[in-house]
This record gives structure tokens, sequence and C-alpha cells, in this order.
């Protein structure tokens, strides 16, 4: 069953049956009205008659039959017995209706129970105790509600043809509702039929109402677009990396190539040495290409507090251990108040590995076995350079120095794919900051960071 279908069906049934219930406890009311109603007025006529007999005693029996016929059709069908303390019968009423088991009613009669009313072959019978002149009297009274059952029956029909016509402006109601409900989910269900994940057209038109459909098209137009991005986020990461890691396995196949022409152990031993180092850049490298890709992408970074000092600390000693020779010395300026001004929020992964690339580059370039890495404070940027003496990058190539397997003149003979600048750019890009190049007198290089 559709959900057009379940709307009609459940909300006629609900309706319809509400309805129903409603016009049924009308009915019944009414119909108890007019019970009540009517056997207060035969209640009332039995004692007007006792009052009439004992204060009139003077009147004969003809002139009260005359009474009689004079108002026997004030009630239609009447028949009313009045009976003494000894439920011995002192008045008949001169009507052919009967009462059937008049004793069995006197019997129910009593002190604390001074009246019963109850039905007859839809005759209404009341019973009463009453007490005139310090004499208790019984009587019984029946008689046929012709004008209530004929208002009951007007009503009855009443409430029908008002059932009648309800439903009918329910069922239409209804369809019309069921039809207007669906047909936003319709609508949705068609374009869903249409998506092609392959094309750009993979969303759906959310409608210009604030509804559960409205929320529905939302929600999922979000759900598209997540699943987009990781399909953009794979093809964009196979193409990326596949781009960008060419040349260094080009160059790691070329290295095998020499050392399978290599006959000198030592200089094969070096080979090995060069070759497990590269393939470690090479792991790094694609550690990070991914999450810049993922970043590329649309998705977010992985972002923690980090503090840098003791992050550059952590990188010096892993540098260290297989450059023992090297000297290393960090300065953090007066200008750095707290542990706050050393705490930035990044992706500690990326961090380290922009880190690392710049301790290498400065063991890699460095004339004298040293280098100073300095962090002070500037307005709200934390400011980090990494400082070493050694051959400069010329005027003409720093526009270059950014770019994809850019080697410039003072990195002849040195180890590298040409990847590590680029990485640390697109890192500090990722992090909102600003990465710089700066050479004086031709000896030092300056790495200034700023985070």
């Amino acid at each position: 069953m559709s959900i057009r279908q379940k709307i009609l069906v459940n909300f006629s049934i609900l309706s319809i049956t509400g309805f129903g219930f409603t016009f049924l406890l009308i009915y019944n009311l009414f119909s108890n009205y007019r019970s009540e109603e009517f056997q207060q007025v035969i209640r009332d006529k039995t004692i007007t008659t006792l009052k009439f007999l004992l204060e009139v005693k003077q009147i004969d029996r003809d002139i009260l039959q005359s009474l009689d016929e004079f108002t026997i059709n004030s009630l239609y069908k009447e028949k009313i017995l009045i009976f003494d303390s000894n439920r011995k019968m002192i008045y008949s009423s001169i009507d052919d209706t009967k009462i059937k088991f008049p004793n069995s009613v006197l019997e129910q009669l009593s002190s604390n129970k001074p009246s019963i009313e109850f039905t007859e072959d839809g005759y209404d019978v009341v019973g009463i105790l009453f007490e005139l002149r310090g004499q208790k009297y019984y009587g019984i009274a029946k008689a046929y509600d012709i004008l209530g059952f004929s208002k009951l029956d007007y009503l009855k029909y009443v409430l029908i043809f008002i059932f009648i016509v309800v439903t009918s402006v329910i069922l239409l109601s209804s369809f019309f509702l069921s039809r207007q409900i669906s047909r936003p989910i319709i609508n949705i269900a068609a374009e869903l039929k249409g998506i092609d994940l392959d094309s750009q057209n993979s969303y759906i038109t959310i409608p210009n109402s604030r509804d559960e459909i409205q929320l529905l098209a939302t929600r999922f137009n979000e759900l598209m677009k997540r699943l987009n991005d990781s399909f953009s986020f794979q093809k964009h990461a196979i193409h990326h990396i596949s781009h960008e890691l060419k040349t260094p396995i080009a160059i790691l196949v070329t290295n095998f190539e020499k050392m399978e022409q290599e006959h000198d152990p030592s200089r094969l031993k070096e080979w090995l040495k060069n070759q497990k180092e590269d393939t470690k850049n090479l792991s790094d490298i694609i550690n990070a290409l991914l999450e810049i890709s993922k970043v590329e992408t649309g998705n977010k970074v992985d972002v923690e507090q980090v503090r840098i000092d003791e992050l550059i600390f952590d990188v010096v000693e892993e540098i260290k251990i297989i450059n023992e020779d090297f000297n290393f010395q960090i300065d953090i300026d007066d200008t750095i108040e707290s542990e706050e001004d050393l705490t930035i929020s990044g992706n500690n992964r990326l961090l380290r590995l922009a880190m690392v690339n710049l301790v290498t580059n400065c063991i890699n370039y460095s004339q004298n076995k040293s280098a100073e890495i300095k962090i002070h404070k500037e307005k709200d940027k934390l400011l980090i350079e990494f400082i070493n003496k050694g051959k400069v990058i010329e005027e003409n190539e720093k526009q270059y120095m950014f770019q994809h397997f850019f080697r410039g003149e003072n990195s002849q003979g040195k180890r590298g794919f040409g990847l590590g600048l680029v990485l640390i750019s697109k890192i500090v890009d990722l992090h909102h900051g600003i990465i710089e190049y700066e050479s004086q007198r031709k000896t030092k290089n300056i790495f200034r960071l700023k985070l």
C-alpha cells in the first residue's frame, strides 16, 4: 500500500469513525433525555391524580370516569394504577393499556427505593411510593411517548443524512489531501530516479516549504555532497598522487638500476642507505598528499591543539639520531609570554611533516653543520625562522622554488625529489599561514613560517 493510500484509508477511517461515534452519542443522549423527561411527566400525572382523588372525595365514580375520558388523550395509551398502603387498588384509569405484573413492581418499592423506571414493550413504566396526609400510596403509570419517539426518529434520520454527507466530504477531502501530501514525495522519487552519479546533476530540488519534505531533500543533498566529495577525493587523490609521485618513483627505479650495475660493496651499501632514506621520504610524501587531497576535495582536516615548541624539539631530537654531529640552536624570544602563545590549532601530522622538511633542509644546505631555529610572536602570528649558512637560492630562481620538482643550483649534488618545499607550502596554506624565503649576503638561508 502506497503512502497516499495509507493516508486516504487511515484518515478516512479515523474521521468517519469519530463522526459516527459522535452522532451515536448524540442519539443516545437524546434518547435518555426523552425517557427521563417522559417518565417525569407520567410520574407527575400519577401524583396529581392521587391528590385529586383525595381532595375531592364527593366526586362519584361516574364523574371521575368522565374526567378520565376528557384527559385520556393527554398521554398516548396511558394507564395509571393507584394503591393504598395495603397495596389495594383504589383507582384505575379507563385506558385499555395493561400493566404486566403490577405486584412485582409494588414489591420493589420501599422507603429506600421510592421510585423505579423501566420500559415494557416500548412503553415507559414508572412506579412510585409517596406519602400524602400521613398515608402511604403506591402508583404505577404506563404510557407510550409518541411525540418523543417521533422526535427521536426525526433526529435519527437527520443524523444519518448528516453522517452520509460528512462521510462524502471526508472521502473527497482525504483523496485531495493525500494527493497534496504525497505529491512532494512523488516528485522527489521521480528526481531520485533521474540522478546520475557520474554527472554533475546529482542533487534534487529543495521545495520552498518549511516542512519535513524540505528537510528530507536538504539532508539528501547533504548526503549526496558527501558522497560526491568522497568520489572526488578518490579520483583527485589517485590523479594527484600519481602525478606527484611519477618523478620520485622514476628516481627510485633509476637508483635500483644503478645498484644492479654496481660491483663495489661499499658503493652498493651507500646506494642502499640512500635508497632507504628516499623510500622513507616517499612514504612521508604519500601520507602528506593523502591529507592534502582530502582537504582539497572539501573534507575537513583533523585539527587539534599543537604546541609548536614541543613539536620542533621532538623533530630535532628525531633528526639528530642520524645526524649526531649537527647542532641546532633553538631560541624562544621574550615576546612569548605563555604556553598559549606557542599553541595553535592544526593537524599534528601535517605540521610535523612540514617541520621535518624544514629541519632537513637546514641539515642538507648547511656548510658548518649548525642551524638556528627562532620562535617569537608578531602581533597575532607565531613566527618561526629556520636559519642556516650555506649556498642560497638565486634571485631568478625564487619565483620557482615552491613549484613541483624544482631544484635550484644550490641543490646540485643533494638528494631529494623537488617536492619538499611544495608540500611545506601546501601544508602552511591549509593552516592559513605564510611561508617566506629570504637570503642574506648570499651566505644565509632563512625560511620564515607564520602561523
